[in-house]
């Protein structure tokens, strides 16, 4: 069965910092596109970056030269580096994956708070 399971989130000042792991089993991510989402309050869910197979990288205007999104293949997981957080980051994260065959797959996702 695909499990995907989020982890690093918590509470942090404006301008800090966190990272983000979405580490996956039963599927190889190595051979997938791996998205992280967020969902704020009383907002619909958005992509905030995005990695495909081959190394590639997109994201969210709003995260460009914050966010940095990687991925370790030995270790089937996927991270997200956050910095220069803003109180309007705070939202539930979560890691997804899938093509037009198989999934889509989500994490349980993981809370990031970012308040003075």
């Amino acid at each position: 069965q695909v499990q995907l399971v989020e982890s690093g989130g918590g509470l942090v000042q404006p301008g800090g910092s966190l990272r983000l792991s979405c580490a996956a089993s039963g599927i190889p991510f190595s051979l997938f596109t791996v998205g992280w989402y967020r969902r704020a309050p009383g907002k619909q869910r958005e992509l905030v970056a995005e990695i495909t197979n081959s190394g590639n990288a997109n994201y969210a205007d709003y995260v460009k030269g914050r966010f940095t999104i990687s991925r370790d293949n030995a270790k089937n997981t996927v991270y997200l580096q956050m910095n220069t957080l803003k109180p309007e980051d705070t939202a539930v994260y979560l890691c997804n994956t899938g093509n037009r065959v198989y999934g889509p797959y989500w994490g349980q996702g993981t809370q990031v708070t970012v308040s003075s």
